[in-house]
């Protein structure tokens, strides 16, 4: 069993920053592929950006490429999203994932933290 917790979620304007911060933790030994996904009101769960281990293989959707920087923490089992030029479409709960596999995370088929959300305003 794999536990993801999110943090760093807050409002911000449009054109601002914003930082979150995600950990995982499970067996000891494994390192895990970790991402992020959005869900806006009324819309479906959409993948943000995924990284691997050791941060040599990372995916970008295309909405966020240039905006969004995914990378792994200085602790083991974390993962950094720095979101810059904030869009009110941006406005979301942002959940991270965690997988031993790549793969696994970029399908959405990781496990998830609870959320955190993300409010840009105009």
């Amino acid at each position: 069993q794999v536990q993801v917790v999110e943090s760093g979620g807050g409002l911000v304007q449009a054109g601002g920053s914003l930082r979150l911060s995600c950990a995982a933790s499970g067996r000891g030994f494994i390192t895990y592929a970790m991402g992020w996904f959005r869900q806006a009101p009324g819309k479906e769960r959409e993948f943000v950006a995924s990284i691997n281990w050791s941060g040599s293989s990372i995916y970008y959707a295309d909405s966020v490429k240039g905006r969004f920087t995914i990378s792994r923490g200085n602790a083991k089992n974390t993962v950094n999203l720095q979101m810059t030029s904030l869009e009110p479409e941006d406005t979301a709960v942002y959940y991270c994932s965690a997988d031993e596999k790549l793969p696994v995370v970029t399908a959405g088929k990781g496990s998830w933290g609870q959320g955190t959300r993300v409010t840009v305003s105009s």
